[in-house]
């Protein structure tokens, strides 16, 4: 029997998204539908959304829900119980089978294509690989976050560069992903830990989350800034300058400024003794970028990408639910904006407009 639910789609011709009544089929044999709770919105859904399509599109990667179907082939869940639906595979080297992403037949005869999953919506079915069993008594709002947000910033800091206590970082844009960045690299023993941003208000929100220090790049030069923050006084690069700049430096925009200022703001290497550091790109990036090839020979740095967080949901949710249970991770915090799901459109627009200061998520009854 088909199942009801309203959904967000963003329609082939600009315009403003549109939430549809819809049917939803039972699920296939490798299929869940789940009942959600709550879905946490993005900038990289503005990045779909100013981006051409051939058809309709439907929104969303990060929510918790309640099973209500399952498919003959599903084992890890069965109908009752709480789950996180993410746009990662939960454990992608579990068998052979490709995960299938999600389309939805609209009532007006098109077919909305997703990017693996959508969780814009009341209702939403997905491929069993993107849903994540978790414990019932979760904080079924605050949590729908982890699904993208937490698990992109913390991953990229923990699984992709792998820092250490003692390494220093700098992350620039701290907003929802910058921010599980930062909880990450506090937890991890990072210091100090360098918020960039060009706005007051979300920097202060960084100290709140483990921000030793605040850069605004609309002030000042924050490749100097980390710099002069991060000399190692007596050790010396290849030309003979002071060693400076962070070990870990990451991008969690994306924007061809950003990208190019992460590199010169990793640390220099240190002639004859240690490589330079390492320049992470976690934002998606919408522009070509130009580096210093000459920077990255001369003091042995890397420029790597980190794909949500490097993350494998199995493993990692279970962690950051605990960041979130003993406090490390003020989840309640950084959701700091809620809106229905008939407020979508108001939700895009503040999210575009910057008024988000950590994340914003849809709440549905």
């Amino acid at each position: 029997m088909p199942t009801p639910a309203r959904v967000v789609v963003l329609p082939v011709a600009d315009g403003p998204l549109q939430v549809v009544d819809v049917q939803l089929p039972d699920p296939g044999p490798y299929q869940v539908i789940v009942k959600q709770h709550a879905s946490g919105v993005c900038h990289s859904q503005l990045h779909q959304m100013h981006t051409p399509r051939q058809a309709p599109v439907v929104l969303g990667h990060e929510s918790t829900g309640v099973v209500l179907k399952t498919g003959d082939k599903v084992t890890h869940v069965s109908e009752g119980d709480t789950v996180m639906v993410t746009w990662v595979p939960r454990n992608a080297t579990e068998g052979a089978r490709q995960a299938e992403p999600a389309t939805l037949n609209l009532p007006d005869g098109s077919t909305a294509t997703s990017q693996n999953v959508f969780t814009w919506a009341d209702t939403t079915i997905a491929d069993e690989q993107y849903v994540v069993k978790v414990a019932p008594d979760i904080n079924r709002e605050v949590t729908a976050i982890i699904g993208c947000a937490v698990m992109t910033g913390a991953g990229a800091v923990e699984n992709t560069a792998g820092v250490k206590a003692g390494d220093s970082v700098a992350i620039f844009g701290v907003g929802g992903v910058g921010l599980s960045g930062i909880v990450a690299a506090k937890n991890l023993g990072a210091n100090p830990i360098i918020a960039v941003d060009l706005d007051e208000e979300k920097l202060a929100f960084a100290k709140r989350f483990g921000a030793t220090h605040t850069i605004n790049a609309a002030e000042q030069d924050p490749v100097q800034a980390i710099r002069a923050l991060t000399v190692r006084a007596g050790r010396q690069t290849m030309i003979e300058g002071d060693v400076s700049g962070a070990d870990f430096v990451f991008d969690c925009i994306g924007l061809k400024k950003t990208m190019e200022q992460i590199v010169p703001a990793a640390r220099t290497g240190f002639f004859g003794a240690e490589p330079g550091g390492t320049a992470v790109l976690v934002g998606v990036p919408m522009t070509s970028v130009e580096l210093n090839a000459l920077d990255m020979l001369l003091n042995e740095k890397k420029f790597i990408g980190s794909i949500g967080g490097s993350c494998s949901p199995d493993r990692d949710f279970p962690k950051y639910l605990d960041w979130y249970a003993d406090g490390s991770l003020d989840l309640d915090a950084l959701v700091s904006a809620r809106y229905g799901i008939d407020e979508i459109n108001e939700a895009a627009r503040a999210l575009q407009a910057g008024e988000i200061a950590g994340r914003a998520i849809l709440v549905f009854d």
